[in-house]
């Protein structure tokens, strides 16, 4: 009965699909509304402190103090270094450092997971941390799956999204993130950053690629969203990524500058269908992309960094009212113009609401207190943030 079910929605969701998922929107069964006063009072009892936790979702290796980042000899976040350090547990630096430094989550890599049992030890040591911190993961399906691709998970493994949108058939997608979804339920996260919502159409695109379903936004909007009411129905929240659009670029962020020359209106028409079908569903995550875009904002700032990408487009062209999640602040593309603080301060500033993966943690939360304290950041707007995190997390149940 319970499989019957899933194919029946699959199918509705394919039929919504038709019309680019214009007409089907959650109802508020799927999308529990949380009491106001409840996200109000909680966020009146929370020091400044507490509330910029809330702001950052880190790697665990972020809180181990020992373990230096952002200088001349030291641990380059991106390479084979942080991989070979093997963080698994939660050690007694990390416990002292979380004391003064909460965090709203924390996001494990494969390097960080060994087996099932590990696993589950490190995932209930994150959950007694200093702020509640919801647990994050990339699993795409294909080559970005940091269980999947593990030996020691026996788990159904997927080829990969193009696979999945080459068969035309919305209902794949359901399937790989409904299992996606019950794995990671099953084993404690939260979040997954995913879909990929990109549309692929430059073939020499070598960071997105076959992790895109299709180069077509027809065929990969009902994968995306089926994708999303897939993870949704094994109880995961999911994340539609790289905002706004990282399809038809050429670079990789992960080590510099990336950058989409289309116009806005060249976007509306391609990149863009595929996140305006997921704003319509009810997407509570949109991870933004490092990419600049010339011919939008008029400057070469990353979009992660624009305001006009995230507020005045995002926010206020395309209506979206949750969260705005980061891509790693690690990566080269903001590393190689930014430092810490510019960086944190920076993409506040512009319009998101979590930092992740920030390269030096202490100093990108001091560098966020700070500005508060000096006026270049108001409270108020901290306050904006924290209310949308507070409700996410209310709703997921944490």
């Amino acid at each position: 009965m319970r499989q019957k079910k899933l194919w029946m929605l699959a199918a509705i969701l394919t039929i919504c699909g038709t019309s680019i998922f214009t007409s089907c929107t959650p109802t508020s069964d799927d999308n529990p509304v949380v009491p106001t006063d409840e996200v109000e009072a909680q966020l009146q009892r929370m020091t400044l402190r507490e509330k910029v936790g809330q702001l950052f979702y880190v790697r665990p290796e972020c809180l181990d103090t020992t373990i230096h980042f952002n200088q001349p000899g030291d641990v380059d976040a991106s390479s084979d270094d942080i991989r070979a350090i093997r963080l698994q547990a939660v050690n007694a630096t990390m416990r002292s450092v979380n004391e003064k430094y909460p965090v709203g989550g924390v996001i494990l890599y494969a390097h960080n997971i060994e087996d099932e049992a590990q696993l589950s030890a490190f995932i209930s040591q994150i959950r007694a941390l200093n702020g509640s911190p919801l647990l994050c993961i990339d699993e795409e399906g294909g080559r970005v799956a940091r269980i999947a691709n593990n030996e020691n998970f026996d788990v159904e493994k997927f080829e990969s999204m193009s696979a999945i949108g080459a068969t035309g058939d919305p209902q794949n997608a359901y399937y790989c993130a409904n299992t996606i979804g019950t794995y990671l339920r099953r084993y404690g996260f939260d979040i997954d950053f995913a879909p990929v919502a990109d549309v692929n159409t430059n073939p020499e695109n070598i960071v997105i690629g076959a992790r895109a379903f299709s180069d077509d936004p027809q065929v990969a909007t009902p994968m995306v969203v089926n994708y999303l009411q897939g993870l949704k129905d094994a109880g995961i929240t999911g994340c539609i990524k790289h905002f706004p659009g990282h399809g038809d670029t050429q670079a990789d962020t992960h080590y510099g500058y990336a950058q989409s020359l289309k116009t806005w209106d060249e976007m509306l028409n391609c990149e863009l269908i595929t996140f305006k079908a997921g704003i319509q569903w009810g997407t509570q995550l949109i991870m933004t992309a490092h990419i600049a875009t010339p011919n939008v904002t008029g400057t070469d700032i990353p979009a992660t960094m624009s305001p006009v990408i995230l507020q005045d487009k995002l926010r206020g062209e395309l209506g979206y009212q949750n969260l705005i999640v980061t891509d790693a602040m690690e990566m080269g593309a903001i590393t190689q113009q930014y430092n810490n603080a510019e960086a944190a301060v920076g993409t506040l500033q512009a319009g998101a609401d979590i930092v992740l993966g920030p390269q030096n943690f202490v100093k990108a939360f001091d560098a966020v207190v700070k500005a508060v304290e000096d006026g270049v950041l108001t409270e108020q707007r901290i306050d904006q943030s924290v209310r949308r995190i507070l409700r996410l997390k209310r709703q997921i149940g944490r």
